[in-house]
């Protein structure tokens, strides 16, 4: 491909989006860049404090557990108060509590602090997701998606990579820096970003049964449950990178140089592939690229098993990775697709909790299996895990309407007052 041409599909892909958006993906961008923490939680927990690796493991447990709870907590307050204070809400408590975290040193407070880190920074993302089905067309919004994917993995690249050179200066430089930079993200969203949450009078000649939407509709929701379901499969898989992959590699003798230099290769594909990824998958039909994501998924790291180098164990990172660029954009759209627009905020959080929850499921399911039966069988449980899902997705989506714009907008609008949690 040409360079001309390259030029014409990035103009393509980034043409076309509301200037609303471009704020919202900057604040996603400033935000992963700041994100230091993760990264050096646990060298500075067992570096710096000398902690023990249980109260590490319990410290990052409590953070995934505060995701949990505020993936349906950060849901309903974007629908019933709207999608920009819930960010302002989420960035501004992010910023406090991880300035908060860099200074105390008892280890209690420190576990009861990384609870409410995760808590807060987690309630933002089921607003920023119903804040980009709200602004962006529905032809656009695969793109969109995969626009705000590429900006997350590049500033988390770019901060993994940072986060290094901070710690050896001063870790609580990085806490500070950290909160800093989120709370760029609330002051950009505070002058930038308008509120987009449907008002009442969007909706109120399309009420249809004019029942309420709450959280019990969406658990109601047979198909969409259905899709959290495989969902939820899909991320036990991809967790394995960060937690199974690691373990394994290091039973095997590699060192952590290894699983870095392996690891790296998912962040520079991303990087480098999203944009024209999204340009062959955007208007496909997506229960074909959710099934083929989910396998790719499960047989990527099903291939881990066959490893026994780190060239090798790069190349099954790569066949993972493809995997993930089409997911993340379609299962996106495809929530937003099932979703009503008043009960967007609910819909995402519910789907963001599949996540959460597969957070603190991977690292016991990687762990027990590797221990109990070794590492080839945690690679076999992907492939059929993978295939699970896939065979979820083909279930749920047969008879799913094709993904016209119109159709999709149909389905996107309104159809009741929004009710209580």
């Amino acid at each position: 491909m040409s360079v001309a041409s390259l030029r014409r599909a990035a103009r393509e892909t980034v043409s076309g989006l509301p200037r609303e958006f471009w704020w919202l993906w900057t604040s996603t961008l400033v935000n992963r860049l700041g994100a230091f923490v993760a990264t050096f939680m646990a060298l500075y927990l067992t570096l710096d404090r000398g902690y023990s690796a249980s109260y590490t493991g319990l410290v990052a447990a409590l953070h995934g557990l505060g995701g949990v709870v505020s993936s349906l907590a950060g849901g309903v307050m974007a629908d019933r108060l709207g999608r920009r204070p819930t960010l302002l809400v989420a960035q501004s408590a992010t910023a406090v509590s991880v300035a908060a975290l860099g200074f105390v040193r008892d280890p209690v407070a420190i576990a009861a602090v990384a609870f409410l880190v995760g808590m807060a920074s987690n309630a933002s993302r089921p607003a920023v997701q119903a804040m980009m089905a709200d602004i962006v067309r529905p032809e656009d919004r695969v793109r969109a998606f995969s626009l705000n994917y590429w900006a997350v993995n590049l500033g988390f690249a770019v901060s993994s990579m940072a986060a290094g050179f901070i710690a050896e200066y001063s870790y609580l430089a990085g806490f500070l820096l950290e909160a800093a930079m989120t709370m760029a993200c609330a002051i950009v969203v505070f002058l930038r970003v308008p509120e987009s949450r449907p008002g009442p009078d969007d909706h109120a000649s399309q009420a249809g049964d004019g029942k309420a939407v709450n959280l019990w509709t969406v658990l109601r929701d047979g198909r969409f449950m259905g899709v959290v379901g495989a969902s939820f499969l899909v991320a036990v898989v991809f967790m394995q990178g960060s937690v199974g992959l690691p373990i394994a590699m290091g039973r095997a003798g590699f060192t952590p140089a290894d699983y870095g230099t392996a690891l790296a290769v998912n962040g520079f594909l991303i990087v480098a592939l999203q944009i024209p990824v999204t340009r062959f998958i955007e208007h496909r039909d997506p229960a074909r690229l959710l099934i083929i994501s989910s396998l790719l998924a499960g047989y990527g790291f099903g291939l881990t098993a066959f490893a026994g180098s780190v060239g090798v164990f790069a190349l099954t990172v790569c066949v993972w990775t493809l995997g993930e660029m089409i997911n993340a954009p379609t299962q996106t759209g495809l929530v937003v697709r099932l979703s009503p627009a008043h009960g967007r905020g609910r819909y995402q959080g519910v789907y963001t909790l599949s996540w959460s929850v597969a957070a603190l499921v991977a690292p016991l399911m990687s762990g027990t299996v590797i221990d109990r039966f070794g590492a080839e069988w945690l690679w076999g449980m992907c492939a059929a895990v993978g295939t699970a899902a896939a065979l979820g997705y083909w279930a749920l989506m047969r008879r799913l309407p094709k993904a016209g714009p119109a159709v999709v907008e149909s389905r996107a609008e309104p159809r009741a007052e929004v009710g209580t949690a």
